[in-house]
Formats: C-alpha cells, sequence, structure tokens
C-alpha cells in the first residue's frame, strides 16, 4: 500500500504551492470541523462566479481534514456535489463537515457550504478510504 507524504504542495491546503487555495485555519466546533474561504476573480468560471471545481475541491479538503486531524490517513475514493446557487467571487464562505458513518477502512463524511450568514450555497457526502 502506498504511503501519503506531504511536501507542503497540496493544490487545497499546501502553503509552498503558489497556485493553491493556500486553505488555512481550519477549526472544529463539536463533531463538526470547518475552515472559512474568500474566492476570487482568478478562482471564477463563468465572470463573477467561483468555478464549481474549486467549490468542489473545497468541500473535499474539509471532508479529509476533519479525518486528518483525528491521525487518520484517506484519499477520496467518491464525492458527489450538489450546487444549490452560485458562490459569487470576493464573498467569503464557510465549508464544514462531519463524520457520518465509520466503517473500519471505509468513512463517510458529509459537508456544506454556506455564506458567513448562514445561506446553503453547495453541499457533498463522501467516501475515503484509510491509507497506511
Amino acid at each position: 500500500m502506498q504511503r501519503l507524504k506531504d511536501d507542503k504542495w497540496c493544490f487545497a491546503c499546501g502553503p509552498e504551492n503558489p497556485h493553491g487555495l493556500r486553505l488555512s485555519g481550519f477549526h472544529r466546533q463539536g463533531e463538526y470541523y470547518t475552515v472559512e474561504f474568500s474566492p476570487e476573480r482568478h478562482h471564477q468560471g463563468w465572470q463573477g462566479i467561483t468555478h464549481g471545481g474549486i467549490i468542489a475541491t473545497l468541500l473535499d479538503e474539509v471532508m479529509t481534514r476533519i479525518l486528518h486531524e483525528e491521525g487518520v490517513n484517506v484519499v477520496t475514493a467518491e464525492i458527489t456535489v450538489r450546487y444549490h446557487q452560485p458562490v459569487v467571487t470576493g464573498s467569503p464562505v464557510r465549508a464544514r463537515a462531519w463524520v457520518v458513518e465509520n466503517r473500519g477502512r471505509l468513512i463517510h463524511t458529509k459537508a456544506e457550504l454556506t455564506s458567513v450568514q448562514g445561506e446553503s450555497l453547495a453541499s457533498a457526502q463522501a467516501k475515503f478510504i484509510k491509507v497506511g
């Protein structure tokens, strides 16, 4: 089985990756793990609208991080993202994730993306496989 290594170049959270999102400030709130992010113009798809791939990456990362912070190394096996409404660039958003079920090697999680005012923007569910 392949061993996971962190060289600080993760597209989502790597501080060394000049082209990445550089997510930081993750924190736990009870059963939830959260992070805030402000998408910029270079994250857009259509003018003024954050690209769906950036949103999916943000949700995937917060779901991965809740497991990583518990000392569990995982890779994404499956992710489903639902987009509820456009995410305007320049507007801060909050992603939060939680564990739904832990079946040994397979872990199910969910996440949601909201405006800082709490308006639902997107949601996701994923399955992760433990590695190492």
